[in-house]
């Protein structure tokens, strides 16, 4: 499952004014017309996909069920995504 805060770099409390701020500053990072680095156009699409999804209501509250639905019913899978989102790049 791919954590959309993470991509944003938003904490789950984030209010829909954060989520447009954090969309607007990366998008204009990753945007491959500025961006020339050979992975800017998948993490331009990420930052959009998280923002589709965080923008909506009804798409964010399902999302939100659904990660905390999967944090609590597959907790070795969560630890493994959350190593690897947050963990990887730094390494």
């Amino acid at each position: 499952m791919k954590d959309y805060y993470a991509d944003l770099g938003l904490a789950s409390s984030a209010s829909l004014a954060d989520v447009k701020k954090a969309f607007r500053q990366k998008a204009s990072f990753y945007h491959p017309d500025r961006n020339h680095a050979p992975d800017a156009p998948a993490r331009f699409r990420a930052v959009q996909e998280a923002y589709e999804v965080l923008s909506d209501d009804s798409k964010r509250q399902a999302y939100d069920d659904n990660r905390r639905r999967n944090l609590l019913d597959n907790p070795l899978e969560t630890a493994r995504d959350i190593w690897q989102n947050y963990f990887n790049p730094l390494l």
